[in-house]
């Protein structure tokens, strides 16, 4: 082996290290988040194993917490699936953005098509070695399937054995969630101005409108201004 072979074992070597710890990283991070779902969704009326099969077929946080949200608070199942399907398109766009990449066929693209998430498409766009790239987005996304999918699981029998689970303030930890996935996406003052917008539509729509539907109307309300400013700018 030549000098440079070594010198390029040595460097991925190093950097697949560097990705695997960061992957594990993530994972433990967004896996925590993991317990409040599983407390919340047995709290919001689901059973451990429902609560186990949003995460493992679902698997999107967001949309897990639309889904418990709206069917908690008394909504539907059509409404929580329109909630949380209006949440995952981010998703498809990840995965278009990814196909050239990840260049998956047959069952793999199916795996792959399960593990786009917010973090997996973060951890293998921010790289500019493909090789690193396609790492990253398999580590991390196996990595927080596999910590959220625990966490879940643990959430959920832990408040299904706790005589009062409210007590802990669970029920705000869903809120807070949702803040926190969004506070990080909100750069400058017109995202700030239309999420702004979008709340206090929300908010105004909750004693008119059934549960669930108040979040449909402000993220469609979003979707339509930001289109329109879109078209705006591009005139």
């Amino acid at each position: 082996m030549s000098t440079t072979d070594t010198i390029a074992d040595r460097s991925w070597s190093r950097a697949r290290t560097a990705v695997l710890r960061d992957a594990v990283g993530v994972g433990v991070a967004v896996g925590a988040l993991g317990l409040s779902f599983g407390a919340l969704s047995v709290l919001a009326g689901f059973s451990v194993a429902q609560t186990s099969a949003l995460s493992l077929l679902m698997f999107s946080g967001a949309s897990q917490f639309a889904v418990i949200g709206v069917m908690g608070a008394g909504g539907g199942a059509l409404t929580g699936a329109a909630t949380a399907t209006l949440l995952g398109v981010r998703n498809s766009l990840y995965g278009l953005n990814l196909a050239s990449l990840l260049r998956l066929h047959g069952a793999r693209r199916l795996v792959g098509a399960h593990l786009v998430l917010d973090e997996s498409s973060a951890m293998a766009t921010a790289r500019s070695d493909p090789r690193e790239a396609r790492l990253a987005f398999w580590a991390t996304g196996i990595s927080v399937f596999v910590l959220w999918n625990i966490a879940t699981l643990a959430g959920a029998l832990g408040a299904h054995v706790l005589p009062d689970p409210e007590a802990l303030g669970l029920d705000v930890a869903a809120p807070a969630a949702f803040v926190a996935l969004l506070l990080p996406r909100l750069r400058g003052r017109r995202l700030w101005a239309l999420a702004v917008a979008a709340a206090v539509i929300a908010l105004i729509m909750v004693p008119l409108l059934p549960a669930g539907i108040p979040v449909l109307v402000a993220g469609l309300t979003a979707i339509v201004a930001a289109f329109t400013a879109r078209r705006a700018g591009d005139r």
